[in-house]
């Protein structure tokens, strides 16, 4: 069946989803980017999982064996797939090692194909074994997007290897095997407007699991393991899975063996530490906040976190707007993560404006409740420039903007848009933001005004206490 549906689902964000499923070409073209391979070199699946099959299934009806490890989801598929005993077909292993070795190891296995489980080589310091598929034309290696990208419900990985190879999987693959809101899942997480909160996301697990394991390592052996998950020998499984329930933390027996999340958040592992009988440092939990901001003229991502004081990396397209959100970030006191694709082919109107508004709902999501905060600020000179920045974090917005700039660009960026910036800002955040500028030179005079901004949201964002700032009780 391939013609659609007679209307449109009643569903949001349906459109297209009448037609059946096309091709997954632009997002294999995407996967191969990200992944250092060529074109042609990817096939787009549904999970690591679904390419194991392919192989499974290319073995069994080859009339071939394949050798896997002794654990789900192998040992399943081996059931499902169960091949007569004959040559081997393929070697499925799990390697997070050198890809000399593994190459050493597929020309051992040859003709057999050698199958590498990479699910989680993002959160590894070893470097894929992809680099060596044009040497080694019997090499498979798996990815996945469903822990480094955070796609485990929607199932979407990749199978790299030769062009040769992957046709003969695809004569095993079933009709329309990656549904099309798959397909636009994947394809957004891995928009190039993703890739530095991506790295800074699993930096962040790396660092928290290097603590874990220094922490939970004093109580009980924890044998190794990559990315957010630890496995640990408690001296009872059973007794140390009641323990983790009682705080809500989740985690998976294995045998004598426990899996062991690792969050992203120091919070929520430090819950975990607990459990264990550890006892983790008082820390404050960290007011972080985030946007996704996907129009058909800009896609954002922006984060921030208001308790540390970096990485602060902004890419937007237009230099000198980068450069005067990093003064935000560096004068304010907090990290910035900023992303931004827009259409500046047309003007840069787009890209600076709704970088903005990401910036105030990030930075309101950040604030929460407000409790605490100092929620006043003010400033701000530079060189014959003065500029005067207030700001009320009352969570009702009102932008008073005064100052005008007779240079109509500085670098690509349009100076008319300064006032346009800090009126989306204290909309999108909820803040009285009232700035007046003058002086003689532009530059000096909109750089004031950055630095100026971000030296008054440092004050009104500083923690003093636990109340919150309004006699209202609420803001």
């Amino acid at each position: 069946m391939t013609l659609p549906a007679p209307y449109p689902p009643l569903v949001a964000g349906g459109d297209g989803l009448d037609a059946y499923p096309g091709d997954a070409s632009a997002l294999q073209a995407r996967m191969a980017q990200i992944y250092g391979v060529a074109d042609g070199q990817v096939m787009a699946v549904r999970g690591l999982t679904h390419g194991l099959e392919l192989v499974f299934r290319r073995a069994a009806l080859d009339g071939r064996s394949v050798e896997a490890p002794d654990a789900e989801p192998y040992a399943g598929l081996a059931r499902l797939y169960r091949a007569a005993d004959g040559e081997r077909a393929a070697v499925v292993i799990r390697a997070l090692g050198s890809p000399e070795a593994v190459g050493e190891m597929a020309e051992r296995v040859a003709p057999a194909l050698l199958v590498v489980d990479e699910g989680l080589v993002e959160f590894a310091d070893a470097p894929s074994a992809a680099t060596l598929i044009g040497d080694h034309a019997n090499l498979v290696v798996l990815r996945s997007l469903s822990l480094a990208y955070g796609l485990a419900g929607a199932r979407v990985g990749a199978v790299l290897a030769t062009t040769e190879t992957l046709a003969r999987l695809a004569e095993v693959v079933e009709p329309y095997a990656l549904p099309e809101p798959l397909v636009r899942l994947a394809m957004q997480a891995l928009d190039s407007s993703r890739m530095i909160e991506t790295a800074e996301r699993i930096a962040a697990v790396r660092r928290e699991r290097e603590r874990l394991v220094r922490e939970i390592g004093r109580v009980m052996v924890v044998e190794s393991g990559v990315g957010p998950i630890l496995m640990a020998r408690p001296s009872d499984v059973a007794a140390t899975l009641g323990e983790l329930a009682k705080y809500g933390v989740a985690a998976d027996r294995s045998g004598d063996r426990l899996r062991l999340p690792v969050s992203i958040r120091p919070e929520v592992n430090d819950r975990l530490l607990t459990a264990l009988g550890l006892t983790p440092g008082k820390t404050r939990a960290h007011r972080v906040g985030q946007a996704v901001r996907d129009t058909k003229e800009t896609r954002i991502v922006c984060a921030v976190d208001l308790d540390a004081a970096g990485p602060i990396r902004i890419e937007t397209g237009v230099g000198f707007f980068d450069h005067m959100l990093e003064q935000v970030a560096a004068h304010g006191g907090f990290s910035l993560r900023l992303q931004c694709e827009g259409d500046l082919h047309t003007d840069p109107h787009h890209t600076i404006e709704d970088s903005a508004i990401a910036l105030g709902l990030a930075l309101k999501q950040a604030l929460g409740e407000r409790r605490g905060i100092q929620r006043y600020g003010f400033v701000l000179a530079m060189d014959e420039a003065q500029a005067n920045v207030a700001i009320d974090l009352s969570g009702r917005p009102y932008p008073l903007f005064e100052g005008t700039f007779a240079t109509p660009f500085i670098g690509e960026y349009r100076t008319d848009l300064t006032a346009h910036v800090f009126r989306s800002l204290a909309e999108a955040m909820g803040a009285a933001v009232h700035i007046s500028v003058t002086g003689d030179d532009d530059h000096h005079k909109t750089e004031a005004v950055y630095k100026g901004f971000g030296r008054a949201l440092r004050q009104a964002i500083r923690v003093e206490g636990d109340a919150v700032p309004s006699t209202k009780g609420v803001l």
